[in-house]
């Protein structure tokens, strides 16, 4: 910058994810359904879980957490992307920006460090059964989730941190419908290599590691599955399938985006939109449709209101 004025960046303009106001209005229509079956189906298994003492076990006291984080993570980028889908101007303020970017990675990481939990949990009901009730009590689950919370904050603190110490003094647009950061380090006017670096090696390690745990674990359980019996078999497999099915909706996306430089790649906008809205709008679905308890809890919840709306 050679010691010349210079004019830092006081907002960013997004481009969002069309420029045909036709598609524009269309997906407006479809992301505001989808946003609200977020907080329905999500809202709906949270209400279930604490009203129901049959789930009152960590599986579904881990759903519930899970649950609330997708409403959040959803919440950080969907108002935003429907405002902007109606207006002319798709503008954020430098704060607006960096907030979302934290609270975007403060629910990412903490999605990520539950369904490695999730996948822990599973592991020792299923290989370790005599030990669980004392491992996974409800006091340790209750720790388990403080911890990975506590670390999703640290994450987020160090993403934003390499991202807001960089200088911005133009370009100011960018090519998506929310801030991130590797689009946002982008624009910095300076050389961003380094902290790019670092940005990928702390993403991506946490991405990787927490993937690669919940492929061990679901290994070592599908080699003790092979002793069991089949209607034990059954209902194990059942339980790690639907996990499996989140697990590969939500890491794809995050190792696509996260685990490279900070390059544009076509696809970038719709694996985005995968893992901030798509995703949330699945997991109710596919922790419910299998699963007979959490079916049998919401029917006696509807049950329940429709008596004491008799009354």
């Amino acid at each position: 910058m050679d010691g010349k004025n210079v004019t830092m960046v006081t907002h960013f303009v997004l481009l969002g994810l069309t420029e045909s106001r036709e598609l524009q209005l269309a997906l407006f229509a479809l992301f505001s359904v989808a946003y609200l079956l977020i907080l329905v189906g999500n809202g709906l298994i949270m209400v279930t879980v604490a009203s129901d003492r049959h789930l009152h076990i960590p599986m579904y006291f881990f759903l519930g957490n899970l649950s609330f984080i997708d409403i959040c993570h959803a919440s950080v980028t969907a108002p935003k992307m429907l405002t902007d889908l109606l207006s002319g101007e798709k503008t954020i303020s430098f704060g607006g920006c960096v907030a979302q970017l934290f609270f975007l990675h403060l629910c990412a990481c903490a999605e990520i460090f539950l369904l490695t939990i999730m996948a822990y949990d599973r592991y020792m009901a299923i290989c370790h059964p005599l030990q669980y009730p004392t491992l996974m009590s409800l006091p340790a689950c209750t720790w388990l989730v403080g911890a990975l919370w506590s670390g999703a904050t640290v994450h987020s603190l160090v993403q934003t941190g390499l991202t807001v110490r960089l200088p911005y003094c133009g370009p100011n647009v960018i090519d998506s419908y929310f801030c991130d950061v590797p689009p946002v380090i982008k624009l910095a006017c300076t050389d961003t290599y380094l902290t790019g670096v670092l940005i990928v090696s702390n993403s991506g390690l946490i991405s990787l590691t927490c993937f690669l745990a919940l492929l061990g674990s679901y290994l070592v359980i599908l080699v003790s599955l092979r002793s069991r019996s089949t209607e034990g078999r059954r209902k194990a497999l059942s339980t790690c399938a639907s996990h499996l099915a989140v697990v590969a909706l939500f890491f794809g996306p995050c190792i696509f985006i996260y685990t490279r430089p900070a390059t544009s790649f076509s696809l970038d906008k719709v694996v985005s939109v995968f893992y901030t809205v798509v995703t949330p709008v699945l997991n109710p679905a596919i922790y419910t449709l299998r699963n007979q308890e959490m079916k049998g809890a919401m029917k006696k919840l509807r049950e329940r209101q429709v008596f004491c709306r008799g009354k």
